[in-house]
């Protein structure tokens, strides 16, 4: 049954992690869209159970809804919301997707990052959290009771070195084993966990925590905070475990967009104008259900995915491609990726899980970094363009093209978050859904 926001009808679009849709949501829109020109769908990321993704979805739409009545365009206009397998860690922040500013302002809405107090890191998994990824992943039930009983415990080299088992045990039983072509992927998991040596593993992770703010426990950060060299590793390992389901949740992403959204908009009906938009590892889950002559544009935001998954060939090995090569060529308009050099999440954190200690990780972290996300500096390698973001409104527009990748550094505005994520989630800006709205006007 259709629900609405800001005026126009929404529905729920549920899949289950193999991509097998909820048929009571998928046949309500099946049935009712037939008097639409345009439905607008838009896809959550890693971090969103229903509640938060809703409110995502309720403060986007609003934006964006608002925006459009001003000028309708002579459009019947329909929203849905996919939810698919993917809960947030329960000791992260719940993320705030308050409009930064009213919708269809003038200019570029001033975003000043929050004050925040510092985060300090506890190594032990809660039991709301070991309870979820019990949920989320059952098939690895040992493995993960076992890595949660060595995070309450006492860190000593034996037990980061159980740790580092359990957790490759973990991806083999959870994982579907698949990457966006960084490197040629080790059997059984991410190829972080092709380290032999745990303390390399988990010393890359507990750096990366001080590195954006966060105090382990027991002290301040940077190296004051580290106390013992095996207590800051447990973090290490902690934030290892929370980089294998992330990375199991990237895959299964793809796997719900290949085999669940975008085996839907082929059913749709086929003069109906479909504008797919997807946040975090959402945006990999859209750009899998690529293909359907229904879409004309796809919007990724802050996505958490390969910046070379579009890339044929790969800029670094000309025998393969990205996961996803010309798949943007499919798209009946344009492709727009926005990003932001303030998203840690995507630029410090996901890389972490693509790469082994014998990678190269002390480069330059630029435009051509193999283990780069498209949330951190978008889409390289294709023949992609570069636009800045700009203020909301008639008037204002970007340099969009069929089939083609239109690049949108959204750093100016996309910069509110706390430690450790950053910006990640901070998309809800009425510049970012004039954004949307545009490109889904282009053709």
């Amino acid at each position: 049954m259709t629900d609405s926001i800001a005026g126009l009808p929404f529905w729920d679009l549920v899949f289950d992690a193999d991509g097998d849709p909820d048929t009571r949501t998928t046949d309500a829109l099946l049935a009712e869209t037939g008097n639409l020109t345009d439905l607008y769908v838009f896809t959550h990321g890693w971090n969103n159970e229903r509640g938060t993704a809703r409110r995502l979805y309720d403060a986007f739409f609003g934006l964006l809804a608002r925006q459009l009545a001003a000028d309708p365009g002579g459009r019947t206009v329909g929203l849905a919301g996919v939810y698919w397998p993917s809960k947030r860690w329960s000791d992260e922040p719940i993320p705030d997707f308050t409009p930064a500013a009213a919708a269809g302002g003038g200019g570029v809405a001033a975003a000043t990052p929050r004050h925040q107090a510092p985060v300090v890191a506890d190594a032990t998994l809660d039991e709301q959290t070991l309870a979820d990824l019990l949920e989320l992943f059952p098939a690895a039930k040992v493995p993960l009771e076992r890595m949660a009983a060595l995070l309450r415990g006492t860190a000593t080299q034996p037990a980061l070195d159980d740790f580092h088992a359990a957790l490759k045990e973990f991806a083999r039983l959870a994982g579907t084993a698949e990457n966006d072509g960084e490197a040629p992927q080790p059997a059984g998991g991410p190829r972080m966990l092709s380290d032999e040596s745990a303390d390399d593993l988990f010393g890359r992770y507990r750096s990366a925590l001080v590195d954006s703010g966060v105090q382990l426990g027991g002290g301040g950060g940077g190296q004051a905070g580290l106390g013992d060299r095996l207590g800051g590793l447990l973090n290490g390992a902690k934030e290892a475990l929370r980089g294998a389901t992330y990375w199991e949740m990237k895959n299964r992403a793809g796997v719900v967009g290949r085999n669940g959204l975008g085996k839907l908009l082929v059913r749709l009906p086929a003069g109906l104008r479909v504008h797919l938009i997807g946040h975090s590892f959402g945006a990999r889950l859209v750009s899998y259900a690529i293909g359907a002559p229904q879409v004309k544009s796809v919007t990724l935001l802050q996505g958490a995915f390969s910046h070379f998954a579009f890339c044929k060939p790969l800029p670094f090995d000309a025998g393969r491609n990205g996961a996803l090569g010309d798949q943007h060529r499919r798209v009946d308009g344009p492709v727009t990726v926005c990003f932001s050099s303030h998203d840690n999440a995507v630029g410090r954190f996901y890389p972490l899980a693509s790469l082994a200690a014998r990678d190269d990780t002390s480069g330059a972290r630029g435009a051509l970094w193999r283990w780069g996300g498209m949330g951190a500096d978008g889409a390289q390698n294709t023949d992609a363009v570069l636009d800045g973001i700009k203020p909301a409104g008639p008037g204002t527009t970007y340099r969009f093209a069929k089939n083609r990748v239109l690049n949108i550094d959204c750093s100016e505005i996309v910069r509110r978050g706390g430690d450790p994520s950053g910006a990640h989630s901070d998309i809800v800006h009425p510049e970012v859904t004039w954004i949307v709205l545009a490109a889904s006007r282009m053709v």
